[in-house]
């Protein structure tokens, strides 16, 4: 395996620190609202990993955090009256729906709220030398932490300026708070610290080194997240981890490209700002932005376009006729497809084992589909093939449904009347067929029944 590391700016060797073991920590959601498409993106890359890096026989453990307590949170529940738990509760699970709708598997994963975690990040805090104490919180000293600024360039003359905003531009230069006092509008907890107690609240940056190394250890194999992330927030993770325990925060730092919407990041104001809501009001499924994901590479740029999308759900609805091709096993008994199916997913895995090449692992997909027009299948090949697929990029190829025996009934009696010549009747059982969404396209194989 070979990945791109954002702390050498290069693809290297992946080498995990346990043999046969691989740790991951993933930035999760902010809970006030829907997640975009942009995010989407991001977690169906972190998807992909986990998944190409367990199929190649890594135990895969995986964290990923729940931001529960952030400045947009608070002002959210304040704007619209509400208890910040009503809210965060309500977008968490509109989270989790989206993302098991684009085939996002989490059910082996470790995830954990930010407010579970307090007491985690208030001893993290304690341990770090490099802070001071002042009015509105506790913050980090940027000025006495030399390798500060390894994914941007900086101008280090802040003179302790401060900054109490939990996420920033990246041409600011501040200290920035590891924890915030008490405020009127927001829920505070009480931390004891040199002799004296801050009641406040945590600040961003602190949670996601507290929870990934209490799971993972430190330092772990890989921490993912989208180029947004790199700085401020990855910066002040790696800053605030090293000075507490002089070791490095994680290996790898793997980062997905943005997600722009007429070439342009996703902005309300901008009036591009899409969600699954939004794609799937349009007739289009989620399993096809998956797959419009999965043809760009992850660390390419990509701009969505309404017609991008169209044509991934017809090369969706491609692999899944090629796939439902399993549930027809007499295709297989006069020709074998031309490809060999082991050759093609060796050339799928090295693919995707090359920095995620997801782009080249579809287009032998592609290959792998206009093959069994031309030639047929090999049934009982086809479907494990599916099934290592299905490992790999979580299309769910593997899981298609058959037909019923009633129109498997139809299509028998259809040609039943085509050899008697009774085309009217072949023609009325065709018209039955396509009203219940199956189509047939007439093969020297006999019938072959595909989903409309």
């Amino acid at each position: 395996m070979r990945l791109f590391n954002s702390l050498t700016r290069k693809v290297e060797d992946y080498k995990p620190i346990k043999s046969g073991k691989t740790s991951i920590y993933t930035c999760g959601p902010t809970v006030y609202d829907h997640v975009h498409i942009g995010n989407l993106r991001t977690y169906v890359f972190e998807d992909t990993l986990r998944r190409v890096l367990k199929a190649g026989g890594y135990q895969v453990n995986h964290v990923m955090n729940i931001t529960d307590i952030e400045d947009k949170i608070f002002a959210r529940a304040n704007e619209t009256n509400q208890d910040f738990k009503t809210l965060t509760a309500k977008y968490e699970k509109i989270f989790f729906e989206d993302i098991a709708k684009t085939g996002i598997d989490l059910h082996e994963s470790k995830l954990i709220r930010a407010s579970e975690a307090i007491t985690d990040m208030q001893e993290l805090i304690r341990q770090i030398p490099n802070k001071y104490i002042v009015d509105d919180g506790i913050y980090f000293d940027i000025g006495n932490d030399k390798d500060y600024g390894r994914f941007v360039t900086l101008d280090r003359r802040h003179e302790h300026h401060r900054i109490n905003n939990d996420e920033y531009d990246k041409e600011q230069v501040a200290d920035f708070a590891l924890w915030k006092a008490k405020k009127p509008s927001e829920p505070s907890w009480d931390f004891k610290i040199d002799g004296r107690n801050i009641e406040g609240r945590p600040g961003w940056h602190i949670e996601c080194s507290a929870m990934s190394v209490k799971y993972l250890g430190q330092p772990f194999d890989i921490h993912t997240g989208g180029v947004d992330l790199m700085f401020p927030h990855h910066e002040n993770e790696i800053a605030q981890s090293r000075a507490a325990t002089g070791k490095k925060l994680a290996n790898f730092f793997v980062h997905a490209e943005h997600l722009l919407v007429d070439g342009r990041k996703m902005s309300k104001s901008f009036g591009n700002f899409l969600t699954l809501e939004n794609i799937e009001a349009k007739k289009f499924e989620p399993m096809a932005l998956r797959l419009l994901f999965l043809q760009a590479h992850y660390r390419s740029q990509l701009n969505f376009a309404w017609e991008s999308l169209s044509a991934a759900q017809a090369f969706l609805q491609r692999l899944r006729s090629w796939a439902d091709l399993v549930l027809q096993p007499k295709l297989g008994h006069k020709r074998t497809a031309s490809i060999n199916y082991q050759s093609a997913l060796k050339v799928i895995k090295h693919s995707l084992s090359e920095d995620l090449n997801t782009p080249k692992a579809l287009s032998m997909l592609s290959l792998l589909t206009i093959d069994a027009e031309a030639y047929g299948v090999d049934v009982k090949k086809l479907k494990p093939l599916l099934a290592e697929i299905d490992d790999l990029i979580g299309l769910d190829l593997s899981k298609r449904k058959d037909i019923t025996p009633e129109q498997k009934q139809l299509i028998l009696q259809r040609e039943e009347a085509r050899t008697s010549k009774d085309w009217s009747k072949a023609d009325q059982m065709r018209h039955q067929l396509k009203k219940q969404g199956i189509e047939l396209n007439d093969t020297d194989l006999g019938p072959i029944w595909y989903r409309a």
